[in-house]
Order: structure tokens, then C-alpha cells, then sequence
């Protein structure tokens, strides 16, 4: 059996290593290939070079001039573990670690929007849409802005509360928003789409959830409803969810049904609202059925194994740490956590992205991987 906490320690000790710097599996139109010559021009060309870069095992981005950087939803997600950390032990080096990345994180936000936001370093071709970099996304934004309230909760630092409200105004004014025939609606990804993807509308209302607690502006939790419902109303009957509701957005996958129920029961457990109840409870109980063998091995979709992605055994600690049935399911968490640890970190400290049926993918991505398992090893020692 790994030693957990031995495995966390080199996890942490690499990433403060590298600063907190690194790559991005969708980096590679950071290229001088794209940047610097005519073929950048091309949606198709972007589209084929960023699934170059994503599905290749083999790291082209030394070869291509794409450098390590800060991005900021991974900042955010390194903050939340360190707040995590200073609340089960309040040492001061977890605290000097606090104030720097929500620093660093404060210096990142996207320029020319009234209110705070942020994006992604890169470029970013996408089937439904093109963002050029740093245009903010619903999902960093709320990833970052939970992480300034997190640290303001420990350092009662104004500023950190304060960006984070003015956040949750930019998911108000400045996304998008598609309705339903019943006048309920979701965001948008960010203010250049209207694409109605599900977890990225329930990050928005997560938001406004978070923000309410500290002005209980009840516009906020209204808001939040009308997309929840939106969400619900889009759930299959089997307790699933697509992706979203585009054509080529009909896949069911794991991390993003678990962002789907942490976002909703976070939106039960601020309004008191039961409505929706019965939608996330059939909705834990396909995720449990459903992602995770019996071996502890993360399924990245409905129907197949294949690629277990790293995102997936660390989303499913989080989702059960704010669903409240951590400890129910203490014996999967376990397996999945011992699973993860044998068969996708390398002995550097690292996780890997993603491993497939015959290749894995060994990229040492730092949002991707690296603060996502650093994010959700936080929330398992809260209980150990």
C-alpha cells in the first residue's frame, strides 16, 4: 500500500520547486509556430496543433518554445490546498505560501473588464469557439475568486474578499446568458461564447453562493436558482448529465458530473433550498455506479475506461468532501487515492495527465495535474 502522505510530500516539494510553474495540456498555441508565422491565422490549424500537443505523449513544447508559466486557475487551486493545509496545522510557512500566490493571483487578472476575472496564459481553440489569451472564463474566475475567500478567511485580508465580490459581478454583468422556455437560464463559458455548458453555468452560480454569504444580497441566490434549475432540467433520467448541449457536447464524463454535484449541493447548503434534492442525490448515485471500479481505477467517461485522467480521482475527494459523504465512502476514496498513486506519479513527485489503455501520458502539467491532486489531497487530510 503507498504511503499517502510520503506521496504528497514530493508532490509538494516538486511543485514549490518549479514555483508553481509549468505546462498546460492546451499550451500549444503558445508556440512561435502560431505566433510568429502566417498559419496561426487558420481556426483548423489551431484546432489540429492544439490536439498535437494534448494527445501526444512526447513533450514538443521545449522543441516548439513554449515556456513554463503562471497560470491562474492553477494558482488558485495551489491557494485552496494551502489554505486547506494552515487550517488542519496553522504553520507559518503554509501562511507565507498563502499571501504569496493570492498575490500573485491578484497580479493575473484580465485587464479591460469593469470587475475582476481571469483567464487562461494561452490561446485556446476550441470546437464551439476561439478565446484568445487571457480572456476570462466562468470557470477560472470561480476557482479563483473561492480561493481569495478561502485565504481571506485566514488572513482577514479586505483586498482578497473584495476581488473575489467584484467577481462575482463579473459572472452577473458580463457573461452571456441562454434561456429556457420556463425563463430559467446559464452563463456562458465567457463573455466572447454562448455556449450552454453545464458545469461552467453551475460555477457561476457557485459563485454567487460563495459571495452571498458575506452581503446575503438575495439577487445572488436567485440568480444561482435559475440555473440550477436550468442544469436540472438538462439531467438525464438515469441521473447523468452531458458535457453540454451543443451536438459534439453529448459525451458523459467524471470530473465534470462531480463539478455538477459539488455546485449543486453547495448551492442546497447556502439557500436552504431543497428542491433539487432528489436531482442531486440520483445524481451522486450514478457518479458512484458509474466512474470508479472496484479496483480504485477512475473511468474517464459513462462507457469506457480509457483515459484515466488525473482530474477524475482528484475531483471525486473534492466532491465528496462538500457533499458530506466523505467518510461514507472513505474505502473508494482510499482505493482510488492508492491506485492514483501507483500507477500515475512519477517518482520525481509529479502526477501524470492522462494514462490510456496501451501509452500514458507523462507531461508533468501543473493545472492539469500537479494542482489539482496538490488541491484534492488538501481536502483528504482535512480528514485524516
Amino acid at each position: 500500500m503507498p504511503n499517502r502522505k510520503e506521496s504528497f510530500d514530493k508532490l509538494r516539494e516538486y511543485c514549490e520547486e518549479e514555483h508553481f510553474k509549468g505546462w498546460d495540456p492546451y499550451d500549444g498555441l503558445n508556440s512561435w509556430v502560431i505566433q510568429k508565422t502566417p498559419l496561426g491565422k487558420s481556426r483548423f490549424f489551431r484546432l489540429a496543433w492544439i490536439q498535437l500537443f494534448k494527445r501526444n505523449p512526447i513533450n514538443l513544447r521545449v522543441i516548439f518554445g513554449v515556456k513554463k508559466d503562471y497560470n491562474s486557475k492553477g494558482l488558485g487551486l495551489f491557494l485552496i490546498g494551502y489554505c486547506n493545509l494552515y487550517k488542519k496545522n496553522p504553520d507559518a510557512v503554509y501562511l507565507k505560501q498563502i499571501n504569496f500566490l493570492a498575490k500573485q493571483i491578484i497580479t493575473l487578472q484580465t485587464k479591460g473588464y469593469s470587475e475582476s476575472c481571469w483567464g487562461y496564459n494561452f490561446d485556446w481553440q476550441a470546437r464551439a469557439f476561439f478565446q484568445p489569451k487571457h480572456t476570462p472564463t466562468v470557470v477560472a474566475t470561480t476557482f479563483i475568486a473561492d480561493a481569495l475567500i478561502e485565504a481571506y478567511e485566514i488572513t482577514k485580508n479586505d483586498e482578497y474578499l473584495n476581488i473575489a465580490i467584484s467577481a462575482s459581478r463579473f459572472v452577473l454583468n458580463d457573461l452571456n446568458r441562454s434561456y429556457d422556455k420556463d425563463g430559467d437560464f446559464t452563463f456562458s463559458y465567457s463573455p466572447l461564447d454562448h455556449t450552454q455548458v453545464y458545469n461552467a453555468g453551475l460555477l457561476g452560480a457557485k459563485l454567487l453562493c460563495l459571495v452571498y454569504k458575506y452581503n446575503k444580497g438575495e439577487a445572488l441566490l436567485q440568480t444561482a436558482k435559475s440555473v440550477v434549475s436550468y442544469v436540472c432540467k438538462k439531467q438525464n433520467k438515469d441521473g447523468s448529465w452531458a458535457y453540454g448541449t451543443l451536438p459534439f457536447h453529448q459525451w458523459i464524463d467524471n470530473f465534470h458530473t462531480g463539478f455538477n454535484l459539488e455546485c449543486l449541493k453547495i448551492y442546497e447548503i447556502v439557500s436552504g433550498d431543497h428542491t433539487f434534492r432528489s436531482n442531486i442525490s440520483k445524481g451522486m448515485d450514478y457518479y458512484l455506479k458509474t466512474f470508479f471500479t472496484p479496483q480504485g481505477i477512475s473511468k474517464y467517461y459513462n462507457d469506457k475506461m480509457y483515459p484515466v485522467d488525473i482530474h477524475a480521482p482528484a475531483q471525486l475527494i473534492v466532491t465528496l468532501h462538500k457533499y458530506g459523504n466523505f467518510k461514507e465512502n472513505k474505502d473508494l476514496i482510499d482505493k482510488v487515492l492508492d491506485w492514483t498513486i501507483e500507477n500515475m506519479q512519477s517518482n520525481k513527485g509529479y502526477f501524470f495527465y492522462q494514462k490510456k489503455k496501451y501509452i500514458t501520458s507523462k507531461i508533468p502539467y501543473i493545472r492539469w495535474a500537479q494542482s489539482w491532486m496538490f488541491y484534492a489531497y488538501s481536502y483528504y487530510f482535512l480528514h485524516e
